[in-house]
């Protein structure tokens, strides 16, 4: 694709950036067959090539509007388009570029700043957890698009004890808001790394991966938060104190696994972001090599699941045939069902922001799965199994969740 970019974005980081990604694009259309909001709506305006074009034109020199805005907002950033495009667009890097320029070109309507600026505060706040148990409990006289978020928390059971005794260490995030909404996922994540004679800990400093700040318009908030979490976790890493950072969350896994390009343009941060990059792993990713070993000491097998896998697991970091290899080893009996790479339309606070949309999304990847006749859903990212949760009946976990049930009967 030729561009002739606005002087105002020619010679900065972001403009040489964008400019890089939109000449990779040949408008070849394959992305529209795999885009979530095109399938649904059917409006070019609302798939990647349609995207793609008005941000071409935002840094050409058009100047965006709501219209523009909306738009861009209907995108889930599932990145399933990258992984159809023939041509390598890195079209989640192209959309973030995106968004803030015309945040800061366009301003929202006051219920959207104050929805969108409701979210960022709340959940990253102390508030969140006993206000996420207060949503539960009243959770029937709440709008649909909240109630698609609040699945019961399940009893995280007991903890093991002396981890710091093992020879291996890793870390696990903290201040986020999986344990405040299921509190259950860590807890199986470390009494089955505590299986493996690995000790898990959280380390002091650290907090949020910045997703929710970075997604809400506040991409400088969350560069803060990214910075913080690099700080706290690269000295223990190098100094081999800790092997790794462990993510069980695959949006959170996704977003760190981005750090190097956030900040590749920050002097003090570039170099420090990209040796952090090498230690971060999905949990599937640490446990795939002990699978023989896990297997051997399962008590149950862990029974008929459909595995939902999530877009940040799939189309951000690759991961789902491990994971599907890892569960199959570990004695899932998987089965199959149609459109497994559509996203399931929770994309963090999007089921909030774009409800209609979101919902649509939900109920057709339900219809999908409930037609594989599954006893449990089970997937790896904390959004998408309370977001699935709230449409279905058949119980829907984290995959560690199950593997760590299997092991002790």
């Amino acid at each position: 694709m030729q561009t002739q970019l606005a002087e105002w974005a020619r010679d900065t980081d972001f403009g040489r950036e964008a400019d890089e990604i939109l000449r990779r694009c040949v408008h070849c259309g394959f992305c529209l067959a795999t885009c979530p909001t095109y399938l649904l709506l059917g409006d070019e305006l609302d798939s990647p090539r349609g995207r793609i074009y008005q941000m071409k034109q935002l840094l050409e020199g058009v100047e965006p509007t709501y219209v523009t805005q909306q738009h861009l907002d209907r995108c889930l950033t599932c990145r399933n388009c990258e992984t159809t495009c023939p041509s390598g667009v890195e079209y989640g890097a192209l959309v973030d570029i995106g968004r803030q320029l015309v945040s800061e070109r366009v301003q929202r309507p006051w219920r959207e700043r104050l929805k969108r600026e409701s979210l960022r505060r709340l959940m990253g706040s102390v508030w969140f957890k006993p206000m996420y148990r207060l949503g539960v409990h009243v959770r029937p006289l709440l709008p649909a698009a909240l109630r698609s978020k609040l699945a019961p928390a399940r009893a995280a059971g007991p903890l093991p004890e002396h981890t710091e005794r093992h020879g291996r260490q890793v870390i696990m995030l903290s201040n986020c808001v999986q344990p405040a909404m299921l509190p259950s996922i860590d807890a199986a994540t470390r009494r089955v790394l505590d299986r493996l004679g690995i000790g898990t800990r959280f380390v002091a400093g650290s907090g949020c991966c910045g997703a929710i700040n970075y997604h809400l318009d506040a991409q400088e908030a969350a560069r803060v938060q990214m910075r913080a979490n690099v700080d706290a976790w690269l000295p223990l890493l190098e100094s081999g104190a800790v092997e790794a950072v462990i993510v069980n969350a695959s949006g959170c896994g996704g977003m760190i696994k981005d750090y190097a390009r956030h900040l590749q343009h920050d002097p003090a941060y570039a170099d420090k972001a990209a040796r952090l990059m090498p230690y971060v792993k999905d949990v599937a990713e640490l446990l795939a090599p002990m699978a023989g070993s896990l297997q051997r000491q399962l008590r149950r097998p862990p029974g008929r699941v459909a595995f939902h896998p999530p877009c940040t697991l799939q189309h951000w970091q690759g991961l789902r045939p491990l994971t599907e290899r890892l569960l199959a080893e570990l004695g899932f009996d998987l089965q199959a069902f149609d459109e497994p790479h559509l996203c399931c339309g929770s994309a963090g606070t999007y089921s909030i922001t774009q409800p209609k949309l979101s919902l649509a999304l939900r109920d057709r990847k339900l219809e999908a799965i409930h037609a594989a006749l599954p006893d449990t859903i089970v997937s790896s990212n904390v959004g998408c199994i309370c977001h699935l949760q709230g449409g279905t009946d058949t119980p829907v976990r984290h995959w560690i969740e199950s593997l760590d049930e299997a092991l002790h009967g």
